[in-house]
């Protein structure tokens, strides 16, 4: 069994993704996607998105970090790939999922799923700028409009040098809706070689649990799940007893505050703990009494009052 952390732009950046790897239960972590059009992206860009690279591409606890790219032409895909890859992430993710109208818009994310071939020769042109040694994985949804291509892509992108896949099991258009469609990852994991990683919809043990057994497969990537209850991978692996309880908690929270402080002004950061809150509060009572006392805070004096007291 491996758990995988998923990207998720906006609210699962390099800052909490060292919070919830110090819970444990984490094999390997995704970064959001760096987007990549007309130019060879400084190192820099990379970076930022990435500041793992600086630490060996592992968090603080020592998780690995692959990094994704998000783009849709071949050649300067495969340009920053090589750059990228000079750095020594963990690996390099192609981001086949992203449902954003603005990316899709620009040929980028979920709208390539239309188009299997472009996909192959997406996926080949990275394949072959990397070193041999270097893991090349991409996330796709279940299609754009539907499903009907799933099987399609999911091979195209294997046929294309991807090693690994992550299948959100909705498409484009059913967005973050549930029900997540277990049962076509079982259907991609039959028609494809490599191994499938399930994504979407699991909150909980019981929803591990119904996952594999719909999907067949053991390995997940867990996404709001996680910002909701930071300690579900380990609850996975070990059981209820695993669960993180309320002052632990607060100790992450003052420490995700306390990182957050290296990066942001005072606004955004208050911005950040109320975002963490707001999914917090799905699991944890303690939680929605604090988001609302501080849901119209933004000085950041007064909310490091209240995080502390």
């Amino acid at each position: 069994m491996r758990i995988y952390l998923a990207p998720m732009e906006g609210l699962l950046d390099s800052v909490l993704r060292d919070i919830l790897t110090r819970v444990g239960g984490v094999d390997l972590c995704v970064s959001e996607f760096v987007r990549v059009s007309g130019s060879r992206l400084p190192n820099s860009q990379f970076q930022r998105v990435a500041p793992e690279l600086r630490q060996g591409s592992r968090t603080s606890s020592g998780v690995p970090v692959r990094v994704q790219l998000l783009g849709s032409d071949p050649r300067f895909m495969a340009l920053n790939a090589a750059a990228l890859a000079a750095l020594g992430p963990a690996g390099i993710d192609l981001n086949f999922g992203c449902p954003a109208k603005t990316v899709n818009r620009h040929q980028g994310g979920a709208i390539l799923l239309r188009e299997p071939e472009r996909i192959y020769h997406l996926v080949c042109s990275v394949r072959s700028a990397l070193p041999a040694g270097m893991a090349l994985t991409a996330k796709m949804r279940l299609g754009y409009e539907d499903k009907s291509l799933a099987i399609d892509c999911a091979q195209a992108m294997e046929a294309g040098g991807a090693s690994e896949l992550v299948v959100h099991a909705r498409t484009k258009t059913e967005g973050y809706r549930p029900p997540a469609h277990w049962e076509w990852i079982a259907r991609i994991q039959a028609a494809v070689q490599v191994p499938v990683i399930a994504n979407g919809e699991i909150w909980s043990l019981a929803d591990y649990r119904r996952c594999r057994e719909f999907g067949g497969v053991k390995v997940v990537m867990l996404g709001r799940g996680m910002v909701a209850k930071p300690a579900l991978a380990r609850i996975i692996k070990e059981g209820e007893g695993a669960a993180l309880q309320w002052p632990e908690l607060q100790r992450l929270l003052g420490e995700f505050w306390q990182l957050l402080a290296q990066r942001l002004q005072a606004k955004p950061r208050c911005g950040r703990i109320k975002q963490w809150l707001n999914y917090l509060r799905m699991a944890y009572p303690e939680a929605e009494a604090l988001f609302r006392e501080v849901r119209t805070l933004t000085d950041s004096d007064e909310m490091e009052q209240i995080l502390y007291r």
